[in-house]
């Protein structure tokens, strides 16, 4: 049953979130705009184009500094609230009427449970949609520079990689194909000048790359061809793809942590074994994070309960100490597991071991 004094704490909280929120978001941007300020103001159209590519420019990054920031977020939230309270003197009436602490902070909790549920909600939902803003470089948002590709893998088993990709109009040059042993060619190399990615439409030519500068089509003459491979005329080509697009080939090497869960998952049971243990630990650090994270907001209420005359200001000293331990330590179980040294169901449920006894022990400790 949500009371009136539930109501005033959520409130607190509420506000306290936002204020904590406009301020380390704002102060990512005033730092990173006045650091890379050159690549804004030396763009043409005057102010008003300036100011237009700046807002564009960061309203597309404020998800994925949300996404990084989320737990610190929460647990300052939830860590001025009690302080608030407890400067006010707002627990003493409660406590004399025989509330119990943890019933009093009990608002606190379920706020801080919402406000870290939302970092995996935009991880989901929000940061996939904007990837290929994400990904585009902030003195280059047309896509004209040209600029490396690491390749991929389509799920027919055939390589795709080139030598410069062409974001603006999905092109890359010095195009090359591996197909696979099991084709019905047998494992062979196709060279191309470029290729352009035609998005799927239903059309027969759709879908795919179109290949113009093959290098020896008439090596196919009178032999098996690629299922996925057409050859329309001589050095001119169209590759048939499933996964293998152009966001998938330009996005570079760590482009699948803009990748929703589901598709990690879908990933993992591919032909691309390159980066499977970077997958693995990534899908499974996305499981555990919204528990690391209460248990992070969890530490720190209890942390600030235990001595209830201390200054709000060295509270939240105390805080931002937590939230750096939080990020050693989840960032330092993801580098093992990367390394492969810690397996990827360990690496991610290293830390929930490593806070959640802690958190048990802080949160029975608080003097009710």
């Amino acid at each position: 049953m949500i009371t009136t004094l539930d109501r005033m704490v959520l409130v607190s909280f509420a506000r306290s979130y936002a204020i904590v929120w406009t301020c380390l978001i704002s102060l990512y941007v005033v730092i990173d705009l006045f650091t890379h300020l050159d690549a804004f103001v030396n763009r043409p159209g005057g102010f008003a184009a300036v100011a237009s590519y700046i807002v564009h420019y960061y309203g597309y990054r404020i998800p994925q500094v949300f996404d990084l920031l989320a737990e610190p977020i929460a647990l300052l939230a939830a860590t001025f609230t009690v302080s608030w309270m407890m400067k006010n003197n707002e627990l003493l009436p409660q406590l004399s009427a025989g509330v119990p602490t943890r019933r009093i902070i009990r608002p606190v909790l379920l706020g801080g449970a919402f406000a870290v549920s939302l970092a995996p909600l935009s991880t989901e939902f929000l940061i996939p949609e904007v990837a290929d803003e994400l990904m585009s470089q902030r003195d280059d948002p047309e896509g004209a520079k040209a600029h490396i590709l690491m390749g991929a893998y389509d799920t027919s088993g055939t390589h795709i990689e080139g030598s410069a990709g062409f974001r603006g109009d999905r092109r890359i040059d010095n195009f090359y194909a591996t197909f696979p042993e099991s084709s019905p060619s047998g494992m062979v190399h196709l060279t191309a000048k470029d290729a352009v990615y035609i998005s799927p439409a239903g059309a027969p030519m759709t879908g795919g790359w179109m290949l113009t500068g093959v290098v020896d089509t008439d090596r196919f003459t009178g032999r098996p061809t690629p299922t996925n491979l057409t050859i329309i005329s001589p050095g001119r080509c169209f590759l048939k793809v499933d996964t293998a697009d152009f966001e998938t080939v330009s996005r570079g090497g760590t482009w699948y942590i803009y990748s929703s869960t589901m598709r990690l998952k879908e990933m993992l049971t591919g032909d691309e074994p390159r980066r499977q243990v970077k997958l693995a630990v990534l899908f499974h650090t996305r499981i555990t994070r919204p528990l690391v994270g209460m248990l992070l907001v969890m530490l720190g209420v209890s942390v600030i309960l235990w001595n209830p005359h201390r200054h709000i200001i060295l509270s939240a000293g105390l805080c931002l100490a937590l939230g750096f331990g939080y990020y050693v330590c989840v960032l330092g179980c993801k580098a093992l597991g990367d390394a492969d040294i810690l397996s990827p169901p360990l690496a991610a449920w290293l830390p929930v071991m490593i806070y959640g006894p802690g958190a048990v022990v802080a949160f029975d400790m608080i003097h009710t």
